[in-house]
């Protein structure tokens, strides 16, 4: 087995949120990669590309696609929140050999269950017409949501590393029902490799539902994996290694 994986960031990120995965994983054996979503490789403080405004999940998942073909093999391919729709969305086309979802944000066509859930599009509708505009996060939303398992001087450190999203994908990750694109669609009946879901049991920025209802629709394709007292930053959080632990034993199994 070749034993190369390509780790994807999350939203608002960029490839240094991955640094102790990819360096752990290198230490078992594995060659990694971290590319950046499109638009999220540069200063975070900096003026957004242009560009940005009006970059799709589609155009997330496309690059991802092209970077994968360009390997010498099917990789695994690793990828948070937004990262894991965009997994999937890859796998579905034939270009992975297991996907590992952390903490995914919902597909098309699921609705928010909690009032977690609703925090953020509820927050996102008060800022006007953030579709229209690169945008960013307040902490005030970040760190109870997001980064609720860290200390607070690693969850400033975090929040000041994060930069602007597209507020399309924004629009196309919540209000789904309104994209005639139907950015976040996931064929799942397409994805043909092994799945493991990573969900933190502590997560209030993707409820850990949600990422059951997820493992249901792919039956015996699927291992879901709770990873008790983690959050939406699982691979960052204090004892990130015991989750990464146990995803490195799970590719094994499934592909040693």
């Amino acid at each position: 087995m070749t034993k190369e994986i390509v780790l994807i960031h999350g939203a608002f990120a960029g490839p240094w949120c991955m640094a102790d995965y990819a360096e752990f994983f290198r230490a078992r054996g594995w060659t990694v990669h971290t590319p950046a979503l499109r638009f999220h490789g540069g200063d975070p403080a900096a003026e957004p590309d242009a560009g940005l405004t009006d970059t799709s999940v589609m155009d997330y998942a496309n690059d991802i696609a092209e970077f994968v073909q360009g390997l010498g093999s099917k990789p695994v391919i690793l990828g948070h929140a937004i990262a894991g729709v965009v997994a999937q969305q890859v796998a579905s086309r034939g270009l992975a050999s297991a996907i590992v979802l952390i903490n995914p944000n919902a597909a098309w066509g699921t609705l928010p269950e909690t009032d977690d859930e609703r925090a953020v599009p509820r927050a996102l509708m008060e800022g006007g017409a953030f579709w229209k505009q690169p945008m960013r996060v307040d902490f005030d939303l970040m760190a109870p949501f997001a980064l609720n398992k860290m200390p607070e001087a690693q969850q400033h450190a975090v929040f000041d590393r994060l930069g602007p999203e597209s507020g399309r994908v924004m629009f196309e990750m919540f209000f789904w029902m309104f994209d005639d694109h139907h950015a976040m669609k996931v064929d799942i009946d397409k994805v043909d490799c092994p799945v493991l879901i990573v969900s933190g049991s502590e997560d209030r920025a993707v409820n850990p539902n949600t990422c059951r209802a997820l493992a249901k629709l792919y039956g015996d394709r699927v291992t879901f994996l709770s990873a008790e007292g983690h959050a939406h930053f699982l691979f960052m959080e204090p004892g990130w290694e015991k989750p990464g632990a146990q995803i490195a034993d799970w590719l094994d199994q499934k592909l040693g």
